[in-house]
């Protein structure tokens, strides 16, 4: 696993794209973010990068109480300013295509044309059942593809439709 997280996600995310520096670039292990990090990506990064993980913090506080992220703070704002992506947070932001051998978590990816690339290139090895344009599921994985982690293309009221869709993920275990 390639990315930003904590090494035993039980909700992992996945992007084609790292943030545009070297200590990301140069990343070739699951690395756990450190308190104020998120704010550094968002400065070094820009605006891109903030809504990706505001829209990730969102998502995670929609799953409700029984995944247990919104009880870790008072507000989605707060969960991702000092527990998103952190040891510890059970959440991980994966550059590399899914492992769907890890059964102990839910997978998702950002991004139709993320997962359908990865589909060509043989990366990814998944029977994706296209909800709409915009979702596909894949019970047997516990693998989720939503819209790409932008307000505009995740919006809130997707953002409520995709934590439905993993709420059920979670319940197919």
């Amino acid at each position: 696993m390639i990315g930003v997280g904590d090494l035993n996600a039980r909700f992992r995310v996945y992007v084609q794209n790292r943030p545009p520096v070297p200590q990301y670039q140069q990343l070739w292990q699951l690395q756990p973010l450190q308190a104020g990090e998120i704010d550094q990506i968002y400065r070094d990064c820009g605006n891109g990068w903030r809504k990706l993980f505001n829209v990730y913090a969102k998502l995670l506080y929609e799953l409700g109480p029984a995944f247990g992220f919104a009880q870790q703070a008072p507000s989605w704002q707060q969960y991702r300013d000092q527990f998103l992506l952190q040891q510890g947070s059970g959440t991980a932001l994966l550059f590399s295509p899914p492992d769907l051998t890890a059964t102990n978590c839910v997978h998702l990816i950002a991004g139709r044309s993320c997962a359908k690339d990865w589909l060509a290139q043989g990366m990814l090895h998944s029977q994706l059942h296209w909800l709409n344009e915009e979702f596909a599921i894949d019970p047997a994985n516990r693998l989720l593809v939503t819209p790409y982690f932008d307000y505009r293309q995740l919006s809130n009221e997707k953002i409520v439709r995709a934590a439905a869709l993993v709420r059920q993920l979670a319940d197919h275990a």
